[in-house]
């Protein structure tokens, strides 16, 4: 694919992982990038994203955005982010192909694995169960534009491909305490409790689950690979293939940024899914991607980052 000579729509670009994946089309000399914005094309109303694909021409689309939080905002929008999630990808999808958008690139979520699957999850257990239930809207949600996009490949010869990356994690994420995921928000309590002088933060669940981390510009390599080299139905991870227990994680950052104090866990909280951990040999076989960072390189420079823009932070409300 030579970038140069594409028209690109970017939805969601102006966020934490649609910024650094326009950095990167920036630096493969992609002249033309249309990343829309809400005010003016709100992508859950069907004349707005008629009217982009008009204006815009795209040959390619990469959808990135999504109504999205940590287990707190789940739990307190699942009608929401269930339906806002479905529409965007539903009416984007049915457009491209009206418009005869040459290639469609999905990112989903892997909320969308059921709840009990098998470690590491690989692509063919998706379907093999319910997702957990704090994030089943949302995971459900994405997991159709899947069934759409395959449909649509069968019936109109439309080539959409299906990434599920974990999650994500870096510089520029969302830091609001109610509605970020885990990393941002430990960063942001244990850097907050270190300059109060607390004696303790409190964290929800047990530190039990298992989960896996993708840096977030390693993840934009992954999508531009797959954009480049990927056109098959089947849907493919992005991650690192590497678990840490909750527990540890909260250690790990609080060292990194100097929190001595004590980390109590609010058992009367979910856990969320029990594990997640990734099988990334079909990204690696089919595209090339690997992720470059580990935690060990990727909290260091979250932390410092965050601690440098303390005041431009980017935090997000779903009220």
């Amino acid at each position: 694919m030579d970038w140069r000579h594409n028209r690109i729509v970017v939805t969601g670009g102006t966020g934490f992982l649609g910024s650094f994946v326009v950095e990167k089309l920036r630096e493969r000399d992609c002249q033309n990038v249309v990343v829309p914005r809400s005010q003016k094309h709100d992508l859950r109303d069907r004349d707005a994203v008629i009217q982009l694909y008009k204006e815009a021409r795209p040959d390619i689309v990469i959808h990135l955005a999504a109504v999205v939080g940590g287990i707190g905002a789940n739990r307190a929008n699942p009608g929401r982010f269930f339906y806002e999630n479905a529409i965007m990808g539903m009416q984007l999808i049915e457009y491209a192909r009206r418009f005869e958008v040459e290639k469609f690139v999905i990112i989903s979520t892997v909320c969308a694995y059921p709840k009990f699957t098998p470690l590491p999850f690989r692509e063919d257990d998706l379907w093999n169960g319910y997702p957990e239930e704090t994030n089943a809207p949302y995971g459900l949600a994405k997991r159709m534009m899947l069934v759409q996009a395959q449909a649509y490949r069968s019936q109109y010869g439309f080539n959409a491909i299906y990434l599920l990356p974990v999650n994500l994690y870096g510089p520029r994420d969302n830091f609001d305490l109610e509605t970020s995921h885990v990393i941002p928000a430990l960063i942001r309590k244990c850097v907050e409790a270190k300059e109060k002088g607390l004696r303790e933060i409190v964290l929800w669940g047990d530190g039990s689950p298992t989960r896996e981390f993708l840096y977030v510009e390693d993840a934009a390599e992954g999508i531009l690979l797959a954009a480049e080299r990927y056109d098959e139905d089947q849907p493919v991870n992005l991650g690192t293939g590497e678990e840490i227990h909750i527990c540890d994680l909260a250690q790990l950052i609080a060292a990194e940024v100097g929190f001595t104090g004590e980390i109590v866990w609010d058992t009367s909280k979910p856990n969320g899914q029990p594990r997640r951990c990734l099988d990334v040999s079909q990204a690696k076989r089919l595209f090339g991607f690997e992720a470059v960072h580990r935690l060990r390189d990727g909290i260091p420079k979250t932390a410092a980052w965050f601690r440098a823009h303390r005041n431009t932070v980017r935090e997000v409300s779903f009220s």
